[in-house]
């Protein structure tokens, strides 16, 4: 999965950006967890399996 289908996902289930940043990446946030996570600006890039799975549950998505 690239980042920009990943924030895709992320925006279907209600989860949006903040406006503000963590280290330089854009920083998230859910609504079902309550939760403010960052992800990356590299939209074509790859999410590795590692960073997908503490993104998705962080915001709340299996």
């Amino acid at each position: 999965m690239k980042y920009n289908e990943l924030h895709r996902k992320l925006r279907k289930f209600g989860c949006y950006p903040t406006g503000k940043s963590q280290a330089g990446h854009p920083e998230w946030y859910s609504p079902i967890t309550n939760k403010r996570f960052p992800t990356s600006n590299h939209e074509s890039q790859e999410v590795k399996n590692g960073t997908l799975k503490s993104i998705l549950r962080d915001a709340g998505i299996k």
